[in-house]
C-alpha cells in the first residue's frame, strides 16, 4: 500500500524547507526559520494528534522519573558532588532527547501503510531507554567523571537487550516506523561514541582503532546530511546487511573488553581475530550505506 497523501504532503513541505535554506545560503537567519517553520509543524502534528501527544508526554515522564532515579543512584554510591557535577550535562542530554523524540512524532508513520500511529508504543520506549543508557554515559563524559568499566558493561548490556527488543517487538506489533528508524540510529550512534571514548580512557581501546569506530557512524551521518542539506533529498535511514554485521562484530569486540578481569584468559584468544574481523566490516559499512543513499536519492 502506498503511503498517505499527508505523509507526502510533510516530505514535500521538508524539501522546500531544505530548498528556502539552500537560496538563503544557510545564513543564520535562513537557519532560524527553518528551525522555527520545523517546529511549527510539529506542534500542529501534535495539536491534531492529542493521543499521540500524550503518549509522548507520557514517555517523556517515564524517562524523566528514570533519570532522577540514575541520579539518586549516583549520589547514594559516588557522592552528592559527583551527582551535581552529573546533572548539568545529563539534563541537556535528556532534554535533548525527549525534544527530538516531539520533534519527530510526524515520523511516527506504520512503514505499510503510512498511517500515523497514535501512540509513542512499546518498541520506541525500548530505544529511548537505550538513549537514556547513553544520555547518561554522555552525561558524565561532559562532566569529566570517570566511569569505570563494570558500570560502562551494565549500560552496554542494556543497550543490546532494548536494541534486540525493539526490533522484535516493532515487526510483532507491526509498527515498524521511520521514527523507529532514526530513534534508533541516534541512539546507537550515542550509545558507541560514548562507550568508544570510555573504552579509550580506560585504556582498553587504541586510539586509532577508537577512530576507525567513531567514522563507523560519522561517515555515513555526513552523507546523510549532505544528502538532507546540500541536494534537499529525503535521506534513507536504515541499515544494511553489513552494517547489520559490523554492529554485530562490534558489540562482540566491546563485550570482549568490558568483560570482568577474571574471564580474560578465555576472551585473549578471540580478541585479536575478532577486531581484525570487526575492523573489516566497519570499513566496508559506511561505504554500503552511503551507497544505499545514493541509489535511493538517484531514483527520486
Amino acid at each position: 500500500m502506498q503511503p498517505s497523501s499527508t505523509a507526502r504532503e510533510q516530505t514535500q513541505f521538508v524539501v522546500d524547507l531544505l530548498t528556502t535554506l539552500q537560496k538563503e545560503r544557510f545564513s543564520p537567519l535562513g537557519w532560524w526559520r527553518f528551525i522555527v517553520r520545523s517546529w511549527d509543524m510539529s506542534y500542529v502534528t501534535a495539536k491534531n494528534n492529542p493521543a499521540l501527544c500524550r503518549s509522548w508526554l507520557n514517555t517523556t515522564l517515564l524517562m524523566g522519573i528514570l533519570g532522577v532515579a540514575i541520579l539518586v543512584i549516583t549520589d547514594w554510591y559516588e557522592g552528592f558532588a559527583v551527582a551535581v557535577r552529573l546533572l548539568p550535562g545529563f539534563l541537556f542530554c535528556l532534554v535533548w532527547q525527549q525534544s527530538d523524540l516531539f520533534w519527530h512524532l510526524g515520523l511516527n508513520r506504520q512503514a505499510q501503510t503510512g498511517h500515523l500511529l497514535q501512540r509513542v508504543g512499546w518498541a520506541n520506549t525500548f530505544t529511548e531507554l537505550r538513549g537514556l543508557g547513553a544520555t547518561y554515559l554522555l552525561g558524565r563524559l561532559v562532566a569529566g567523571i570517570a566511569t569505570p568499566s563494570e558500570l560502562a558493561l551494565a549500560v552496554f548490556l542494556l543497550g543490546v537487550v532494548t536494541d534486540i527488543l525493539d526490533g522484535q517487538v516493532a515487526r510483532h506489533t507491526q509498527t515498524q516506523s521511520k521514527l523507529g528508524q532514526i530513534s534508533d540510529g541516534e541512539a546507537d550512534f550515542c550509545l558507541y561514541t560514548a562507550l568508544t571514548v570510555i573504552l579509550l580512557q580506560n585504556g582498553l581501546l587504541s586510539p586509532w582503532i577508537a577512530v576507525v569506530m567513531v567514522l563507523r557512524f560519522f561517515l555515513p551521518l555526513l552523507a546523510a546530511l549532505a544528502s538532507y542539506f546540500v541536494f534537499a533529498q529525503p535521506v534513507r535511514f536504515g541499515s544494511t546487511v553489513l552494517g547489520k554485521y559490523a554492529g554485530l562484530a562490534q558489540s562482540l569486540y566491546f563485550l570482549v573488553l568490558l568483560i570482568p578481569a577474571q574471564f580474560t584468559q578465555i576472551t585473549q584468544f578471540v580478541r585479536l581475530p575478532l577486531l581484525l574481523v570487526t575492523l573489516v566490516l566497519l570499513v566496508i559499512a559506511p561505504l554500503a550505506q552511503i551507497a544505499a543513499n545514493r541509489r535511493v536519492r538517484d531514483t527520486l
